[in-house]
């Protein structure tokens, strides 16, 4: 019974997806590969419960670059946890990659993150006692994907792609901090995701390193990965195709911000 009704539910949702995406020709016949449906999140703390989220509704297609932006404390990172499924709403739905989050234990919710979603993170958050060809490997080896010949193989073409083949044997201190985001990034494609989430991946980086890092998301963008990258640089923003702001929990669609539009 319970999986016919998350079939029904999922039913449902391709059903909306694609009715609300029709006037935009370009993606009209696609399902989202995000939905998000009046997503609330509170906390409860000494003050009492505090609304992060406020009926919150977002749609992301596939092959879309999407920045999100907003000031300190306005529920990005909640958002991209809600996304990412490392935090689950307190009502709404969640959809990602045809899977509804909330139906999901936390089991299963770490087997779908593993191979659905690709995070990078600002400070890299590469294992120091592995070298950089490991690190890569090592989603592969959670996830049991690929057999145990092929992932140090993938591992190194991942390198190559990011032009670190010549630093895989060396442990993750070797590396500039340039290097250490690159290595995040193979890292993040490990397991193929068709997700790829940013939570400040260019923070930590001079503007230099930075511009190059971004030019990289570009071209997996242009490889049909979707990305989506919490920012804070005005700079980056603006050479991205679309950016969504988040203040006091709710959503606002580019320079509709400005105006006090909600998304």
């Amino acid at each position: 019974m319970a999986d016919m009704l998350d079939t029904d539910v999922k039913s449902l949702y391709s059903a909306a997806s694609v009715a609300a995406a029709a006037p935009n020709a370009s993606v009209g016949a696609q399902q989202p590969l995000i939905s998000l449906r009046n997503v609330v999140k509170d906390y409860d703390g000494l003050a009492g419960t505090v609304r992060v989220l406020q009926s919150l509704s977002l749609e992301v297609h596939k092959g879309e670059f999407v920045g999100v932006c907003g000031p300190s404390g306005s529920g990005k990172s909640t958002l991209i946890n809600m996304i990412t499924g490392i935090d689950r709403p307190t009502s709404g739905d969640v959809l990602v990659a045809d899977t509804l989050l909330n139906k999901l234990s936390e089991n299963e919710l770490a087997r779908w993150r593993g191979r659905s979603v690709g995070v990078i993170f600002q400070f890299f958050q590469l294992l120091p006692t592995l070298t950089v060809v490991e690190n890569i490997m090592l989603p592969m080896d959670f996830c049991r994907m690929w057999t145990l010949k092929e992932r140090p193989v993938r591992a190194m073409h991942l390198l190559e792609q990011v032009g670190l083949a010549d630093q895989a044997h060396k442990l993750p201190n070797a590396l500039s901090g340039g290097q250490q985001q690159r290595a995040a990034i193979a890292r993040a494609l490990a397991n193929d995701p068709p997700l790829l989430v940013g939570d400040e991946p260019t923070g930590n980086l001079d503007s230099r390193t930075a511009d190059k890092v971004f030019t990289l998301f570009e071209d997996l963008v242009a490889q049909h990965k979707t990305f989506v990258m919490v920012t804070h640089d005005n700079g980056l923003a603006a050479r991205l195709p679309r950016v969504i702001e988040v203040v006091d929990g709710r959503l606002f669609e580019g320079s509709a911000a400005r105006n006090g539009k909600a998304a």
